[in-house]
């Protein structure tokens, strides 16, 4: 049985990464270039690791399933990247950034893991500025910054609503740097399909080359998992069609625990659903909460009339909307974390003052445009209009948006110690696809600090302290037969794959059930849906390895096989969601159950019971996982309920 060992550093908490890195052990220059690390995924984690790795002179093999590096989802993060840099002389600092993370995931985040996440922003700041991130400045030329919701001073720092696509080149390029150097050796198209595990210790992986169908073994002296989240579960999120959670599932069925599968993010500010063949839903940025603020009707009957089109949102007078999020939480408004925000929307929506098809709020910028003028928002936003303009065919300068939650960022994922080492040696997970530092809900803009301070600035750093003892490992032959099981494991369920030649589409077959998950573990959660589902969707589990049909061959270019894995490992993580949200009798962030409320419908913790981290751990195929229980223990702050209202 799997024993949780944190390896959180003994002293005061802001000495203790200080205190790490000055006693952690170090590998010398020439002991690296005998070692072997493979990354899984080029994104913003990913890429800053190789990178790094590379600068440091171990060899790097680093594998992404797209065409190029550059396409890796971080590319699509808009609004911006926190870090306590404090220009402003707002009151901001390193303490408070780590304070309003820890409140803003509901105290279900490692206390350790948050402050040196806080501490390493201001560097990874610096470090952007000098690979030439075109970071927005203001008229001194200072840095700008940018307010985010769950924060009270301007920490967010931006280039446009590009910052994604901006921090991800720099990273990019300092990748490609390594590659040109000869210490990464960049794999595109490759898609690992499982992880070997020799003696104990994880020694490499199996990946299938895309184009052409070819099974390949790689080894490494450690293993490096950068591959994000697991939303596109839902089939409709805001993640690329690519997005998956297949290389964590891998990795939980060979023994490293999935911590917190419950924990998904809902995102307030997406283009709602508008129609029944839509097969993604578009982010808009939630920088634009800093100047548009958001309503709906006060009047049922108004809200009636705009639906069925006998009104317009400009046809509502000042005193006939209602501001919600500043009515019920002045002191944050129209910046209360995304958890708080998505609920309010879906309780506003489901009292029927909706707009739209009723799933919709208005994000409005009609004060900010008279206020600051058009061409100051346009600046700031110009993109972003011009982007929701060519989805919806609305013009938001004249009309407001309408916008409405939607599955954005997953919280869960592998569990790491303060290393980002899971519980199988020499595997290691980073960024999105570990849980270390959101708790219960993500902050804005601290997807891209975290991805970064992984990659850059922690990995380098701790996988050395593993990687010190394997320096006398000789590198290993993939004819050993640890190698050849994996690959005839992975040949296996392809070759079942391709067999069951039913009648219904991997796509058709992934949208119901993404639409199963979504109406019993997405917004709201109850008991009565939960218990059901883990029998649904043990059901549609059997269902698809008889129904689904993939058309082609096994040994060529095929998307449709290459989605069929994927769409499997959804179905079996969505059942692990389920238990895990079934398992948490309380609500926290963004896990809401409906039994677990105040009287105003706010999300009720029980820290008696479950101030932990849920780990749990494969016991097998049709076996319940086992659980284990990571105490969460805040020494530095003080727990309290949430409250955004003052």
């Amino acid at each position: 049985m799997t024993k949780l060992d944190s390896k959180i550093p003994q002293g005061p908490l802001a000495d203790k990464w200080t205190n790490y890195k000055a006693t952690q052990r170090l590998v010398n220059p020439a002991n690296k270039r005998k070692l072997d690390v493979i990354v899984v995924g080029t994104g913003l984690a990913g890429a800053s690791a190789s990178a790094s790795l590379g600068e440091l002179g171990f060899n790097v093999k680093t594998f992404c399933y797209q065409d190029s590096a550059r396409r890796a989802h971080s590319i699509a993060a808009q609004g911006g990247i926190n870090a306590a840099k404090n220009y402003q002389n707002d009151g901001d600092s390193i303490y408070r950034l780590f304070y309003d993370t820890i409140k803003g995931g509901d105290y279900r985040a490692r206390e350790a893991n948050v402050y040196r996440l806080a501490e390493v922003s201001n560097t990874i700041i610096d470090q952007c500025v000098a690979q030439g991130v075109p970071f927005a400045r203001d008229y001194g030329g200072l840095l700008d910054n940018r307010s985010f919701g769950g924060a009270q001073v301007s920490r967010t720092f931006y280039a446009r609503g590009q910052t994604g696509q901006q921090l991800l080149l720099g990273a990019y390029s300092a990748m490609m740097r390594q590659v040109h150097k000869g210490s990464v050796k960049l794999y595109t198209r490759h898609e690992m399909l499982d992880v070997v595990v020799v003696d104990g210790k994880a020694r490499g992986i199996i990946t299938r080359n895309l184009v052409n169908g070819e099974i390949e073994r790689h080894f490494a002296h450690a293993v490096v998992i950068a591959t994000g989240g697991y939303g596109n579960a839902f089939f409709l999120s805001t993640n690329a069609m690519g997005s998956n959670g297949s290389a964590i599932w891998q990795i939980y069925k060979k023994g490293a625990c999935f911590a917190n599968p419950a924990f998904v993010q809902i995102h307030p500010t997406c283009i709602p659903v508008h129609g029944d063949f839509q097969s993604k839903l578009t982010l808009m940025s939630e920088s634009l909460r800093n100047d548009g603020r958001i309503w709906v009707p006060a009047n049922m009957e108004d809200a009636v009339a705009i639906r069925e089109g006998r009104l317009k949102p400009t046809d509502i007078p000042e005193e006939n909307r209602d501001y919600y999020l500043e009515r019920r939480y002045p002191a944050f408004g129209n910046l209360v974390p995304r958890d708080v925000a998505s609920r309010a929307a879906k309780e506003r929506c489901d009292a029927g003052f909706g707009v739209g098809t009723g799933l919709a709020v208005y994000l409005d910028f009609a004060e900010a445009i008279t206020r600051l003028g058009r061409d100051v928002v346009e600046q700031r936003y110009g993109n972003l209009f011009q982007m929701y303009e060519k989805i919806v065919d609305d013009n938001p300068y004249e009309t407001p948006m309408m916008i409405y939650p939607a599955i954005h960022y997953t919280m869960g994922g592998i569990w790491v110690d303060y290393e980002l080492m899971t519980t199988i040696p020499g595997l290691f997970s980073i960024g999105e696809a570990n849980f270390s530092d959101h708790g219960a809900n993500r902050l804005g803009a601290s997807a891209l600090m975290q991805g970064l301070a992984d990659g850059y600035f922690v990995l380098p750093y701790t996988i050395q302290n593993y990687l010190s003892d394997e320096i006398m490992i000789p590198r290993m032959s993939t004819d050993l037969p640890e190698f050849k099981e994996a690959e005839a494991a992975v040949n296996a369920r392809i070759d079942k794959l391709m067999s069951i030649k039913g009648k219904e589409s991997v796509d058709s077959f992934h949208k119901r059930f993404g639409l199963q998950l979504w109406d019993t573990v997405g917004m709201s959660r109850n008991n009565t849906d939960l218990e059901k589902s883990v029998q649904i969707f043990t059901e549609m589990k059997e269902e698809f390895w008889k129904s689904i049909r993939i058309p082609g061959e096994k040994n060529s270019f095929n998307p449709e096989l290459e989605k069929a894995g994927r769409v499997a490992d959804f179905i079996e993580i969505g059942e692990l969601m389920a238990r895990d949200a079934l398992n948490r009798e309380e609500s926290c962030g963004g896990h809401f159950r409906e039994e677990y409320k105040t009287d105003e419908g706010e999300a009720l913790r029980n820290d008696k019971d479950f101030m932990y981290v849920s780990a749990w751990e494969y016991q097998g195929e049709d076996k319940a996982p086992a659980l284990h229980k990571e105490s969460l223990i805040y020494e530095n702050i003080k727990v309290q309920t949430r409250n955004y209202k003052k």
